[in-house]
């Protein structure tokens, strides 16, 4: 403990591990905050199904993957973000996700409380 940390702080401290509580998720897709730090937000998302067009006006969001591939979409073009691979996708940028395969879990950094626009 340093001077600056109280015995409370240090108790909060909690270590996560994001493939132990993904195999807990039987949904299609399932996404959940795990911490936030400062003013952003750290996910969880995992899926077996593509997720939709979107877009954040106000918010960059950074992806990490954990388990399997991720492929992310924008418009002609994709990528595969593999596990222990990072992306950012700037704001404004039109793109959607899904698994490349049965299944994909990844992180998901956004400030909080960012606007997700959906295509209609």
């Amino acid at each position: 403990m340093t001077e600056d940390e109280t015995q409370e702080d240090v108790e909060q401290i909690e270590v996560l591990d994001p493939r132990k509580l993904s195999q807990v998720v039987c949904d299609r897709y399932h996404n959940r905050s795990l911490t936030t730090v400062n003013d952003h937000e750290v996910r969880i998302s995992v899926m077996t199904e593509p997720y939709r067009w979107h877009h954040h006006p106000d918010s960059d969001e950074t992806f990490i993957g954990v388990e399997g591939g991720l492929i992310i979409e924008f418009g002609e073009r994709e990528i595969v973000l593999r596990s222990g691979q990072m992306i950012t996708i700037h704001r404004g940028e039109r793109h959607r996700t899904r698994p490349e395969g049965e299944r994909s879990v990844n992180l998901t950094f956004e400030r909080r409380g960012a606007e997700t626009v959906f295509d209609e």
